[in-house]
């Protein structure tokens, strides 16, 4: 034995010294109740408590908070906790959540994620997780059989839809060959309501130099097949390369859902990559009054589709389909000598997710998404998107009645209006009325501008929104634009 070796009492010390982190059986259980007396506070605290908190100042409590050598007490933890995050900023789980895009918070899928982060299985490789990958690729199953994709298509859990996105693009890439060289001639089509993440994904993807030509849309927001096609044709003419298309099936800013099945028809007719981010639309497809809407998204390439949007899950589980397979493989996968024992069980095709996507080390996050939808079956999720789908369009009628101008009928759950004072700047009006929401607390509401406009913008989606949260947001829009008028 050298002198550099640890002796066998070396070795023992920092097993002792390490044994805080594996706790016994009652220090599991007084850390679970205490966590979970805090969680249940939260939860029932949540009917009350403001959406928004302006001052955020006890944030920054979190940041100075020094990790020292010895133990802290759950208790000041938790509390530090409430104060410094709980308390402070937006609320997303909160019902008055009206703003972007919202995430859920559903408690099954909670449960979902402690039983993941506690067996800690490796979800990447199905030589070593063959359950974990077995329940992601039946979630993406379920997910294909919704947009009409075939029983053989490829697909990734990811952790939302700007990586579900960026692994769209990069498999689209790879699957049209193109390299360098071919980049500054390479043409993509979008609208102006496409989702800037695609754009940043084209840019990771390096694509960043591909020309971008923007598609003219109708009143609504809705790319125009018509001028998609005599784009293509022009850049044709001009000897460019015509690759990629990319519509939206529930735009972020207005909740507009293109024209999916004439855009799939030029796609096809042009040989263009067909790419649907239906991150916020997608699992409407289960509500039968939405489905014509979405007619057409089978007949894409590649669709992706966010369960933390629409199926009320806490932020992190975005999912990405591709009709082809191989086209997937090639554009993700690897071969390493220390993962040789794995590589020998997989197929000719692989289906394994470290195999179809950037991730090798992956969380085990299909058990949030599985979990709910074992527990409460999919009805109750079809009922509340149903709801959501209702809310958005009464309150479209409500507050034109208030004297609002509104924006076009949703055709999901976004609803823009502004007010137009009899005096003034109607933009400067509306900055200062979503201030004044915001400082209030008890909703929260966002803006955006369309056609250049200022405008407040409602997205009705989180589960815990119900009817009083709506009616609130009226009365909140009524008395604020009563105290900026001086009446």
């Amino acid at each position: 034995m050298s002198d550099s070796d640890p002796s066998i009492e070396t070795i023992r010390r920092l097993e002792r010294a390490a044994a805080p982190l594996e706790p016994g059986p009652s220090e599991r259980r007084a850390l679970r109740e205490a966590v979970v007396e805090h969680a249940e506070a939260f939860l029932e605290g949540l009917t009350t408590a403001p959406a928004y908190v302006a001052d955020k100042e006890a944030a920054a409590e979190v940041g100075r908070r020094a990790f020292g050598e010895g133990p802290t007490e759950i208790g000041e933890i938790l509390d530090l906790f409430r104060r410094g995050v709980e308390e402070t900023g937006l609320k997303p789980s909160s019902g008055g959540h009206l703003a972007y895009i919202p995430g859920g918070g559903l408690y099954a899928s909670a449960l979902g994620d402690y039983l993941a982060d506690v067996t800690n299985e490796y979800a990447g490789i199905r030589f070593t997780g063959p359950g974990a990958v077995e329940m992601e690729n039946a979630l993406l199953a379920w997910m294909a059989g919704l947009v009409g994709y075939p029983e053989d298509a490829a697909g990734n859990l990811a952790s939302g839809g700007s990586i579900a996105n960026l692994i769209a693009v990069v498999t689209a890439r790879e699957a049209h060959g193109l390299r360098a060289r071919d980049v500054p001639r390479a043409v993509v089509y979008l609208t102006d309501q496409a989702h800037h993440c695609l754009e940043k994904a084209l840019r990771i993807g390096g694509l960043g130099e591909c020309g971008l030509r923007r598609v003219s849309m109708d009143a609504r927001g809705r790319m125009d097949p018509a001028a998609l096609e005599a784009a293509v044709a022009e850049d044709e003419a001009a000897g460019l390369r015509p690759w990629l298309l990319l519509a939206s099936a529930g735009t972020t800013d207005v909740g507009a859902v293109d024209p999916l099945e004439a855009l799939g028809r030029v796609a096809r007719e042009r040989g263009l990559w067909y790419h649907v981010d239906a991150a916020y639309g997608g699992f409407f497809a289960l509500c039968p009054e939405v489905r014509d809407r979405l007619a057409g998204i089978e007949l894409s390439d590649s669709v992706v589709m966010d369960p933390h949007k629409s199926l009320f899950l806490p932020y992190g589980l975005g999912a990405v389909l591709v009709k082809d397979r191989e086209a997937m493989v090639r554009a993700h996968h690897y071969r390493a000598d220390y993962l040789q024992d794995a590589a020998a069980e997989e197929t000719p095709l692989p289906d394994s997710p470290a195999e179809l996507s950037p991730e090798l080390t992956k969380h085990f996050r299909g058990l949030r998404l599985w979990l709910p939808l074992l527990l409460h079956g999919v009805a109750p999720f079809r009922a509340c998107l149903e709801e959501k789908l209702a809310l958005a369009r009464w309150f479209h009628r409500r507050v034109g009645e208030l004297g609002f101008e509104t924006g076009p009928e949703p055709e999901l759950t976004v609803v823009t209006y502004r007010w137009v004072p009899e005096e003034g700047d109607p933009d400067a009006f509306n900055e200062a009325l979503v201030r004044a929401i915001h400082e209030d607390g008890r909703i929260f509401v966002s803006s955006t501008r369309v056609d250049g406009n200022f405008v407040l913008r409602l997205a009705v989606l989180t589960f815990r929104t119900h009817l009083e949260h709506v009616e609130r947001t009226l009365e909140v829009l009524e008395e604020k634009v009563r105290e900026l008028e001086g009446r």
